[in-house]
C-alpha cells in the first residue's frame, strides 16, 4: 500500500523571532531554512609544485580547479577538503593549516581554503577530473583558472610562499 503524501503549501513571510523572509508551511508551521553552502578545498604542494584538476563536471567543464566541493553532513572541514582530493585527484594530503575563508553572497557560498601536502607523490583523474597536474608558478594557465576564488587563492597563497606564520585571507579588495 503506497502512502499518500502532500507537499507542503509554503509562503513567504517572516516567522516570529525572525528578521528575514522565508518559507514557511501554512499547514504546519515548518520553516524551511535556506542557508549558504560551504565548500572546503587545498591548495596541494609536492616539490614547489600546486596541483591543479581540470574539471570533468559543470559548472566550467574543461577549466582548471583546485581539489575542493562541497562539505558533507558529519565531516569537518579538513575532513572534507582531504576527501575532495581523493575524489578528485585519487591524492592522500595532509592539512597543513588554513589559507582562508572567503564568502560569496551571489552563490550563497563560503569556501574555506586550506595549505596542505601531498601525503605520498601518488595522484590520477578522479571520476570529477580529466586530469590532474602539478605545476610551477610561472605554468599555472590563468586564462583557464574555472573560479575567481581559485585565482584569489593562488595569488594569497604567493605572498606567503615560504612564510611559516601569517593570518589566513580573506575575499580581496574589489
Amino acid at each position: 500500500m503506497a502512502i499518500q503524501t502532500q507537499s507542503p503549501d509554503f509562503r513567504r513571510e517572516i516567522p516570529d523571532g525572525d528578521s528575514h523572509e522565508r518559507d514557511v508551511c501554512a499547514t504546519c508551521g515548518f520553516v524551511n531554512y535556506v542557508n549558504p553552502k560551504i565548500v572546503t578545498g587545498s591548495i596541494v604542494r609536492h616539490d614547489g609544485k600546486i596541483m591543479l584538476c581540470r574539471r570533468a563536471i559543470e559548472p566550467r567543464i574543461g577549466f582548471w580547479t583546485l581539489p575542493a566541493g562541497f562539505m558533507e553532513v558529519g565531516e569537518t572541514t579538513e575532513q572534507a577538503a582531504m576527501r575532495e582530493a581523493r575524489e578528485e585527484a585519487n591524492a592522500a594530503i595532509v592539512i597543513d593549516r588554513l589559507l582562508a575563508v572567503y564568502t560569496i553572497p551571489r552563490i550563497a557560498q563560503v569556501q574555506i581554503m586550506y595549505l596542505a601536502h601531498l601525503a605520498e607523490p601518488s595522484f590520477s583523474p578522479g571520476p570529477e577530473s580529466l586530469e590532474v597536474m602539478m605545476v610551477g608558478w610561472d605554468e599555472i594557465p590563468w586564462d583557464e583558472i574555472a573560479f575567481p576564488s581559485v585565482t584569489w587563492a593562488l595569488e594569497q597563497y604567493r605572498t606567503i610562499e615560504g612564510v611559516a606564520e601569517f593570518a589566513p585571507f580573506s575575499n580581496p579588495a574589489p
